[in-house]
């Protein structure tokens, strides 16, 4: 019986065809539920993940140069003395290292610093395409500009830290007694500057975050510019906290950068909120179709009189009359 409804091209009775799978298309505006907002999240961070590894592996084979350039940040500092033993790097004898593990594991961490700056344009793409669907198409293509925009800052950010750092580290170090010899472990010194670089570098990212925000929608030039005053001394607290010295030097030296470019942030908001503007004024009428008219009424004593203009013999009659 099954063999003869097979072969007549007919299915059994109780059983259908299974349902073919429908693609459900992507949302034009970037809208999806809850669940593929987590799906997207762990993708983005999966692939930025894979992009520090691959750049930690190229950094171990520069991570010894990488630690003698820190190294000179405190072991060249004079009137300090430390426990060590002088060598060729660090004469003051100031870093130490103990334990059996200490050396590899201070190599991993210079290597994954290494990792994070060379992976800087993979991780902050990932963090960007996370953003992007919220964007309108036209506004998509500015993808490359963020990435462009937002490696340079973030370089800038570890640059300044590297250039301050030696300061940091003397006044830390100077509050050491004559009377005592300072011990600073390796791992501790590089622990410590990897979280001076990445607070630094990503101070300088958050105004371009607030790019982003505006360009999505979610913040608006009206309300940076009501709340800069209250941005402003938010960033000078959080130089103060993020700096360790608290020295004013320092802390403007943070500061102030963020602060400019904050501004400049707001500045590229106000513009983008204009274009937009203009955009939307005409967004849904059609080349026949007339703008809307201001209709209200004016007071008798602001309304311009109507020009008469005199007409002549020839604008009443054509030539054929």
């Amino acid at each position: 019986m099954t063999t003869q409804a097979s072969a007549n091209g007919t299915r059994p009775k109780g059983k259908s065809k299974p349902p073919k799978a429908v693609k459900v298309p992507k949302d034009p505006e970037g809208r999806m539920p809850l669940g593929e907002h987590i799906r997207e999240l762990r993708t983005r961070l999966f692939r930025a993940s894979v992009g520090i590894a691959l750049g930690a592996i190229a950094g171990w084979f520069v991570h010894e140069w990488v630690i003698h350039e820190l190294a000179h940040t405190v072991c060249d500092i004079k009137n300090v003395n430390g426990i060590g033993k002088p060598t060729k790097y660090c004469k003051n004898g100031l870093l130490t290292i103990t334990g059996a593990t200490a050396g590899l594991s201070v190599s991993l961490k210079v290597s994954l610093l290494v990792g994070l700056l060379l992976s800087s344009p993979v991780w902050l793409y990932q963090l960007w395409a996370f953003i992007a669907p919220g964007l309108h198409k036209n506004e998509k293509k500015y993808s490359i500009g963020f990435v462009s925009a937002a490696v340079p800052l973030f370089a800038a950010g570890a640059g300044l830290c590297y250039l301050i750092f030696p300061s940091i580290m003397k006044v830390l170090l100077g509050f050491t007694p004559d009377v005592a010899s300072n011990n600073l472990p390796l791992e501790t010194f590089i622990g410590f500057f990897m979280r001076m670089v990445l607070i630094f570098g990503v101070s300088f990212e958050i105004p371009l975050i607030v790019v982003a925000l505006n360009f999505t929608g979610v913040l608006s030039a009206e309300r940076l510019k009501k709340t800069w005053r209250y941005v402003t001394f938010g960033i000078f607290i959080f130089a103060a906290a993020a700096v360790p010295t608290g020295e004013p030097l320092g802390m403007t030296a943070l500061a102030a950068p963020m602060c400019l470019l904050y501004y400049t942030a707001i500045g590229i908001a106000v513009v983008n909120d204009k274009r937009r503007a203009a955009r939307n004024i005409n967004a849904n009428l059609s080349p026949d179709e007339a703008s809307d008219l201001d209709l209200s009424p004016v007071p008798v004593d602001q309304a311009r009189p109507v020009e008469q203009v005199r007409r002549s013999f020839d604008d009443d009659y054509d030539d054929l009359t």
